[in-house]
């Protein structure tokens, strides 16, 4: 290993000997100039265009693993032994691992019209903002289903536009024009 460190370094040198011409008085490249003796790379390409090959694992990972191969259980053993003894730290990571993180839920309106119109939708509106504010439901709630009325009037814009359209070009069809 200290052979193969020597040699790096000798190289290194040789190829800082053989571009000192081409370095400032502090050793640093000349503007202009790169360590890369044929230049950078050209434009629109990369050092490695084939780019990480597939399945290809993080180094560190792959070692933590092999440190740990064998050992879960016993890790595991000694974090539930900890959390049990009070420890908050471990009793968070068990708890964390026991309990799955909390999703949406679903929201229930009781005077929420069915909608089936753009003209439906001010009631609509109107009963997620009352929810809302009377604690029905939370604001992060009715902003989501505010979301879904608009994404719902979008397409109802669409639809009519494209309606409307339509009969326009037969109109305009049929007009021989």
């Amino acid at each position: 290993m200290a052979e193969m460190d020597e040699r790096l370094l000798v190289d290194s040198l040789q190829k800082q000997e053989a571009q000192e011409e081409e370095r400032d008085a502090q050793g640093r490249f000349l503007k202009g100039v790169s360590g890369n003796p044929e230049g950078r790379f050209k434009p629109g390409e990369s050092g490695n265009p084939a780019g990480r090959t597939p399945g290809s694992r993080n180094k560190a990972t792959e070692s933590a693993e092999i440190l740990l191969e064998g050992e879960a259980e016993a890790l595991t053993r000694k974090a539930v032994d900890l959390a049990l003894k009070g420890d908050p730290m471990a009793l968070r990571l068990c708890v964390d691992r026991l309990i799955p993180p909390r999703r949406a839920r679903r929201v229930q309106l009781a005077n929420v019209p069915p909608v089936s119109s753009v003209a439906e939708l001010s009631p609509t509106m109107a009963a997620i903002t009352s929810a809302a504010i009377t604690g029905e439901i939370t604001p992060s709630e009715a902003a989501e289903l505010a979301r879904v009325v608009e994404i719902y009037a979008r397409a109802v814009e669409v639809t009519d536009f494209d309606r409307r359209l339509r009969e326009l070009e037969k109109e305009y069809a049929e007009s021989g024009a």
